[in-house]
Formats: C-alpha cells, structure tokens, sequence
C-alpha cells in the first residue's frame, strides 16, 4: 500500500455514507454468548515480524455518547500475522477494530480516544485523510455484504471506481484475476465474472468481499467474525485463505470461536468486561500458544478453557 493516509491541503473529504454496512450501524448485534469445549487443537506457530509495526494503539479508547464501551487498550500488531482478538459477548471487540479504520466515527454521537498508530501516523491526527485510511485498513464483516446487483468483475472494482483510480483495461483484468486468485475464487468465477455477485454461495461472497478488500492492497485487514455465517467446509476454505494472504496483509480478526482463534492466529488478546455496563478492557495479550497453552490471567484461563464467556 503506498498511498498517502494524509489528507490532501486541497479538498474536504466526504464520508462514503453509502458504503456503510448495516453491521456499522448496529455497533454491538446481541448475540447469544459462546461457551466453548476445553481446547484439543494445536496452535500456529509464531511467525516473526518482518520490518517495523504496521499498526498499534495506545491508550484506545472508544465511546457512544457518554458510555465507554472499551477502555485503554493498548495493543501491537506486528507485521505479516494473524491477531485473534476473543472474548464475551458485548465486550466491545467489534467496537475496537471499528476504532482501527475510522468506521467507528460513522455511528452516530460515537468517538474515540487515545491513538491508532499506522505507518506511525496518527490516523485521527488532523491531517489523517478518512478515505484514505480506510483504503489501508481493509474490513471484512461478518455477514458477506457483496454489493448483489453488481457483477463480480464490478464488484472486484468497486475501490479503485470509487477513488476515482484511473486503470485501462487490461490494468482492470489483472487486478481482478489476482485479487480472485488471491482470494482462492478464480477458478470457480473466472467463465461467470459478469453474473450478480448475490448469485454466490455465502462461502463465495464472503471470499468476493475479501477479494474486494485485497483490490485496495491494504496494509492491514480487519475481519470481524468472518465465519460465523458460513458452514464448516466455507469456513476451513477461509481459514486456508487467511493463512496465505498474511504473507502480504497483517490481519485483525474478531472470533467466538476458540478453535479457530487458535488455528488460524499468531497473537491472541483477550478483551473482557467485569461487570455488566462496564467497558471492555484488555486482560491479556501474546503468542497464541502462550495464551491458549500457558495464560497468566485466571480469567483467561477461565475464558479459553470454556468455564465461563
């Protein structure tokens, strides 16, 4: 990603309102809390950063009008891994990663505070550019929002239509067969790429979104819940497809799911809430295997063993 996250001295940046998913206006969706069978799977190695951090926060915390739904986090993602952020229910997970790419501001009367570092930018700072920032910090939401009506080849073009990122054709060709391919869909679209994205099975979309993320060659990747939706089969597809692509993406992703935190992650954060109407804070960070193998925090433990969450 090689664009500018700073705001042009030129112009007034308006927010893409259209594009606001429906999950960004339902900031906590209820939802049953997930209880968990104690853990029999063997977690990813810890692959080493390469370079200097892509993203970190400090002292983040973020807000719907006077309530504090997560407090001081603060939190690194080293480059070219997988962090798994878990925890209960309401804990404001999905707030957190919202706070990452500025989305968290389109809610109504919502703010944060604190600071979202990326290239060691301040992304809130004055000069930070919103579109911008959300072009490097790609999101993947839990329900696949492809855009239905459009074909998938459009779908793939959406970004760079709406940046106004001027392509010829046989630019536009190969972004689209290298973003499918890197989404592991090429092979089941590449005769069909004029056909309506919502003719796709829920795998399909899901792999199409992510595909659409890829398009804007994010430095990070943010993916809440992205499976949650999906059958088993679709979600082990995205889960190899997730392993490949942080060879080129650092990604962020939100999961219930212990088995999953602990297959497809490199570092874990455990995000609780001590009581209820309290915010989110940060118990425990590290190596996934340290958090699912070794916690140091008898809430973790109590968290990835099941016995409460």
């Amino acid at each position: 990603m090689t664009d500018d996250i700073a705001a042009p001295e030129d112009r007034v940046v308006d927010e893409p309102g259209a594009a606001v998913p429906d999950e960004v206006r339902d900031p906590q969706p209820a939802r049953d809390d997930v209880r968990v069978a104690p853990l029999e799977v063997e977690v990813v190695d810890v692959v080493e950063s390469s370079g200097p951090m892509p993203m970190y926060t400090r002292d983040l915390s973020a807000y719907f009008g006077s309530h504090k739904a997560v407090e001081d986090v603060t939190l690194d993602f080293p480059r070219n891994t997988v962090t798994a952020l878990i925890g209960p229910s309401g804990c404001g997970k999905s707030t957190y990663i919202r706070c990452l790419n500025r989305m968290h501001e389109l809610v109504p009367n919502a703010r944060c505070t604190g600071s979202v570092m990326l290239r060691d930018i301040d992304i809130y700072g004055r000069d930070a550019d919103p579109v911008a920032v959300r072009r490097a910090v790609g999101m993947v939401f839990q329900r696949p929002n492809p855009f239905p009506t459009k074909s998938i080849r459009d779908n793939i073009l959406a970004g760079p239509k709406f940046t106004g990122t001027k392509l010829s054709r046989s630019d536009k060709d190969e972004l689209v067969e290298g973003t499918l391919r890197g989404a592991g869909l090429w092979d089941e679209v590449k005769n069909r790429l004029g056909a309506h994205a919502g003719g796709l099975s829920g795998g399909q979309q899901q792999r199409l979104c992510i595909a659409r993320a890829l398009a804007e060659e994010p430095d990070v990747l943010l993916m809440d819940e992205p499976c949650s939706a999906l059958d088993p089969q679709s979600t082990l597809r995205i889960e190899d497809l997730i392993r490949d692509i942080k060879e080129r993406v650092t990604i962020v992703i939100v999961t219930h799911n212990m088995q999953q935190a602990a297959r497809v992650s490199d570092y874990t954060a455990f995000i609780t809430i001590e009581n209820e109407g309290e915010p989110g804070r940060l118990i425990e960070t590290g190596p996934t295997k340290d958090v699912f193998g070794n916690p140091q925090h008898e809430r973790t433990e109590a968290y990835v063993s099941g016995r409460f969450g």
